[in-house]
């Protein structure tokens, strides 16, 4: 007897480890059970789906949904909202909220409070204080947890872990790849004169490439002596990608489409204090040698940062104005925009926002399209072109960095464990659940 489907995504082109062609994907019970060509009548539903390409689901290990604490911003359902919008099937979500993530029962409650009610899967980063250090590797191993964070500079929120011995003690603690906001904290302090008032321009002078380097050579020489594993968030700088490229046996590295794609003075001209973020955007010739990083394989992932803040609060006078921009929505479709343009292959956006997270952070059971995975799927126009427009954005802070942009790329379907949690721009019924890691899985029982 024929092997039978929930449903079957049939006449699209394919993108995973076997290269790219045309197959049908089979699924049952939210896994993935059959690739290639399935006969008609053995799916309780088939969709058609020729014309568009089918990529492994799109995981966003770089977000900030502001609950508890910060809800008029963002919260799990607005944020994972936005996520599967754009085509992003699961999210790692940030500590630094208020409360922060930073304890056993702050994040069962975090885990609690998304279940059922995000769109997208997702886990929660615990955050590193001086508090908890020592119970960062029990903490890092419960359910739903992406591993710890630590902010070696201030960002937004009170987490902070700066001082070398403290940092000594996170990395004789965990056991996981530990992620890091990466910038010198005392040249931040020594240098905040550097700002001026009503000219958010400066915000780029003031955390300086320099400050970004130091911290991350330090965290280099730490994590060596340590023998552990570190992930560097949201690089900026063009020294700090060469300098990572003779250590990618320690670390680990991430960056995000507005540092591909945004640069200064033209950002700040346009955007103003919405162009402020943590570390900065920086000028074209840095933004050459991230890309420079990414062609030659240094980069390891693409994350969002997506930090979203009022356009109230956004519009108030620099430096009293926060920093972060949304950017889960349209992490998707600025980078395909630049497949179609030939900055990139489209086998190496999938390698940047699949299978790398699934590498680096150990996931299980999802980061490709193979029998036994989830069926998580991101389905795309690569001949779409669409104008991004701020009525389209989901997250609740209502804009985009990019609005106004054209590009060609386009998220139709993204497809959560056999689930449609959005279909051409429709929501589907929420159902997240947890991602789940192999170095955290439960032990069965004799």
């Amino acid at each position: 007897m024929a092997e039978t489907f929930d449903i079957v995504f049939k006449g699209g082109t394919v993108v995973n480890q076997d290269g790219e062609g045309p197959a049908d994907i089979g699924v049952r019970d939210g896994q993935i059970r059959a690739i290639g060509d399935i006969g008609a009548g053995l799916a309780g539903e088939t969709v058609d789906v020729r014309g568009l390409h089918i990529l492994p689901g799109v995981i966003d290990t770089q977000v900030h949904f502001r609950e508890p604490g910060m809800e008029h911003k963002e919260d799990l359902e607005t944020g994972s909202r936005s996520a599967v919008l754009g085509g992003v099937t699961a999210v790692f979500e940030m500590p630094n909220t208020k409360p922060p993530t930073t304890s056993a029962e702050a994040l069962a409650a975090k885990v609690a409070a998304a279940t059922g009610r995000m769109h997208c899967d997702f886990a929660f980063f615990v955050g590193a204080t001086h508090d908890n250090i020592d119970r960062l590797g029990e903490l890092e191993l419960l359910p739903g947890a992406a591993g710890v964070k630590v902010f070696a500079g201030s960002s937004t929120g009170d987490l902070l872990v700066d001082d070398e011995a403290e940092l000594a003690r996170v990395f004789a603690t965990i056991r996981r790849r530990a992620s890091f906001h990466s910038e010198c904290e005392s040249r931040l302090k020594e240098r905040v004169s550097v700002q001026r008032q009503g000219d958010p321009s400066s915000h780029t002078e003031w955390r300086d490439p320099i400050a970004a380097l130091a911290s991350t050579e330090r965290l280099l020489r730490l994590a060596s002596e340590a023998g552990k594993r570190i992930h560097i968030l949201h690089v900026s700088t063009g020294a700090e990608m060469e300098l990572l490229a003779l250590h990618k046996d320690v670390a680990s590295v991430e960056v995000t489409p507005q540092h591909l794609t945004l640069s200064t003075p033209e950002a700040y001209e346009t955007l103003g204090t919405r162009a402020q973020m943590n570390p900065p955007l920086r000028d074209r010739a840095h933004q050459d040698v991230l890309w420079w990083g990414l062609a030659q394989g240094v980069v390891d992932v693409l994350g969002s940062d997506h930090a979203p803040h009022t356009l109230e609060e956004k519009s108030g006078t620099y430096p009293a104005t926060p920093s972060g921009m949304p950017g889960v929505q349209t992490l998707v479709p600025v980078m395909l925009d630049h497949v179609t343009r030939g900055r990139l292959s489209l086998a190496r956006f999938v390698d940047l926002t699949s299978a790398g997270a699934q590498r680096l952070f150990g996931i299980a059971g999802k980061g490709r399209i193979a029998v036994g995975y989830d069926a998580d799927l991101t389905i795309v126009d690569l001949k779409a072109e669409r104008v991004i427009e701020a009525p389209w954005v989901g997250s609740k802070c209502g804009w985009t960095p990019f609005a106004g942009r054209k590009v060609k790329g386009w998220p139709v379907g993204t497809v959560v464990r056999g689930r449609r949690a959005m279909w051409e721009g429709e929501l589907g019924q929420a159902g997240g659940a947890p991602v789940r890691f192999g170095e955290a899985l439960p032990k069965i029982a004799d």
